[in-house]
């Protein structure tokens, strides 16, 4: 009988399904609570289900083991043990699909050590020993994929309340800058020409961004429809340049924007390209500083328009090019900001059907590239 070798050779069995484990790429040795709880668990149950069905006694067998996978309204006691390995498996850092390997290691083990000791069985064990192991893995796998989800849904929750953090904090430094000039401009004592006028443009503008990005994030969103409509690329360059000119003022940073054809038209969300731009052009003139030089351009193709900002920062190794984009990414030495803005700004650009790149070496600064369709007039 099967539960006869299960018996017998049990702890043969163990040691054979530890090795395979043990041999998997980049996998430590199973630890004492996988021990425990896993395998040895498992083959209990399977003896006692194996066990009872010999003796007739059905609804035993069905307690331990439960019927086959898909039918409701068991609460076996092998469903919720596997239940509880699949979570624990979870939290010593097993992938979903070890999970189920480790119950088929047991099926091979006992499948190979058959052969090795010329056994045979009858059709029905081989069913049962089926049937548990599809409830073992039905039961485990839902357990892992549950305490995976809770486990991806707090760790979404934490990262929302950091960027909220950080954001609020940025908001109440500008905004207390700029009570604190405007306090002082109010006095009599200074004027809006001096240094605490230009402290209020700088809070002010700072502001203007935070927003301006924030609103971006929201509206390339999942389930967020895009307002596209056909407009004048000259007229929009023109008013980036209104916006940025003062920017690039306050950090004494020189701003060439080059003459736009004026027939060149693009379909787009004009606010989420309006706030992708601006970001570029803030990071150019940050990282150029002051004295800097940072170029606005375009270049039209017969199906592609090319907006390029270009700036004299310090440039960007190859591997901070690669990873420039990414979320909470910043580079050189200016680390204000949350680095989320790059990010937010190449979603935008992809939502309207166009690609956002960077080409650099270091020392020789930036050049982002805004790459779209160009709408052609009929």
């Amino acid at each position: 009988m099967m539960y006869d070798l299960l018996i017998a050779n049990r702890a043969e069995l163990e040691r054979r399904c530890r090795e395979k484990v043990s041999a998997r790429p980049n996998r430590s040795p199973p630890n004492k609570q996988q021990l425990e709880q896993g395998i040895p668990l498992f083959l209990d149950q399977l003896i006692r289900t194996l066990q009872a069905e010999y003796k007739g006694r059905m609804a035993e067998a069905l307690a331990v083991s439960g019927p086959p996978s898909g039918e409701s309204g068991y609460h076996a006691e092998l469903g919720v043990t596997a239940a509880i390995h699949g979570a624990d498996l979870l939290t010593l850092g097993y992938s979903i699909n070890e999970v189920v390997h480790n119950y088929g290691d047991l099926c091979q083990a006992v499948s190979d050590l058959s052969i090795d000791l010329n056994q045979k069985f009858e059709i029905s064990e081989f069913r049962t020993l089926n049937r548990c192991l599809d409830n073992g893995i039905a039961d485990a796998v839902t357990a892992f994929s549950a305490q995976r989800d809770f486990v991806i849904a707090d760790e979404q929750a934490l990262e929302r309340n950091e960027r909220l953090v950080f954001f609020a904090h940025e908001l109440r430094n500008h905004l207390n800058t700029a009570m604190l000039a405007l306090a002082a401009i109010k006095s009599g004592n200074v004027g809006l020409t001096g240094s605490t006028g230009g402290v209020l443009d700088r809070s002010l503008v700072g502001l203007q961004r935070l927003i301006d990005r924030s609103l971006a994030e929201v509206r390339t969103g999942p389930g967020m429809a895009l307002r596209r409509s056909v407009f004048s690329l000259a007229n929009f360059i023109g008013e980036v340049k209104y916006s940025a000119s003062l920017e690039a003022e306050m950090l004494n940073c020189s701003f060439h924007v080059e003459q736009t054809p004026s027939l060149l038209m693009i379909d787009a969300d004009k606010d989420l390209l309006f706030s992708a731009l601006g970001n570029l052009l803030q990071n150019a003139f940050k990282f150029s500083g002051t004295d800097g030089v940072v170029t606005l351009s375009v270049e039209a193709r017969a199906e592609r328009i090319r907006i390029n900002v270009k700036d004299s920062g310090p440039g960007l190794s190859a591997d901070a090019a690669r990873d420039i984009f990414l979320p909470f990414t910043q580079s050189g030495t200016n680390k204000s900001g949350l680095g989320l803005g790059l990010s937010i700004a190449r979603r935008s650009v992809e939502a309207n059907d166009g690609l956002l790149t960077v080409e650099s070496k270091l020392g020789e600064g930036c050049v982002f590239t805004i790459n779209l369709p160009r709408r052609v007039l009929q």
